[in-house]
């Protein structure tokens, strides 16, 4: 099921794609694994797919000695500061960053470590009190900060847009995030990459997030199905 799910999904960001003239190759797909089976990885691998999404660093340390060394994966929860070092050991991207103490922290262990690790800077685009994100007017400043930190390649943007009716009202939250993440090029926050990276999207709506210029798709339930409480 999950490799015929994976192939679904890839056949759908081609047509998301296409409609925009973008090539489906500049897209990745992350699986959101959170939650499911170590096994759910595993039959995902075999099927060829190696990219997977985690927020909680507990359930990371004990999946990641299970799964093959060629697959890699990206924080996508909330991570604290004391949780940091296993971050930068285990993860290839780190998506939530959201305050300099964190990123001072997994420089600091990136040093020790020698790797650079690759992040993005999550925006709490529609400006909700309850979610993790730094707001609009202040990830300029943020990027400057994290700019210094020699372990770090700021690479893009991450959203989590409002709940939404329909997928076609985030269109306007991901369109808002490519216009900041356009931005900031011109203004020159991003030296250390040629292009930045936007992730946003996730089962209900990425294929909005595609025409609206998402370069990262967090999918979880599209792909392994329904979690377990």
């Amino acid at each position: 099921m999950i490799s015929d799910n994976i192939h679904h999904i890839k056949q759908q960001i081609q047509k998301a794609a296409k409609q925009v003239n973008r090539n489906a190759s500049d897209i990745k797909l992350v699986a959101v694994s959170k939650r499911f089976p170590i096994e759910a990885i595993q039959e995902a691998c075999h099927a060829g797919h190696f990219l997977f999404g985690e927020n909680y660093i507990q359930e990371l340390i004990h999946k990641r000695p299970a799964v093959p060394m060629n697959a890699s994966f990206h924080f996508i929860g909330n991570l604290q500061s004391n949780k940091a070092r296993h971050a930068a050991e285990l993860c290839d991207m780190v998506e939530t960053v959201d305050r300099e103490k964190l990123g001072k922290e997994l420089n600091k262990h990136c040093i020790t470590l020698n790797k650079t690790l690759d992040i993005l800077v999550q925006v709490n685009i529609g400006n909700e009190p309850q979610k993790s994100g730094v707001e609009r007017r202040e990830a300029g400043s943020l990027i400057q900060h994290l700019n210094q930190l020699d372990n770090l390649r700021v690479c893009g943007l991450m959203t989590i847009p409002p709940a939404t009716d329909t997928p076609e009202e985030s269109r306007a939250f991901f369109r808002e995030l490519r216009t900041l993440s356009e931005d900031f090029m011109a203004k020159g926050l991003f030296p250390k990459i040629a292009r930045p990276e936007l992730s946003m999207g996730m089962s209900s709506d990425f294929h909005i997030a595609i025409e609206e210029g998402a370069t990262i798709i967090r999918v979880g339930t599209a792909l392994f199905g329904q979690r377990g409480t």
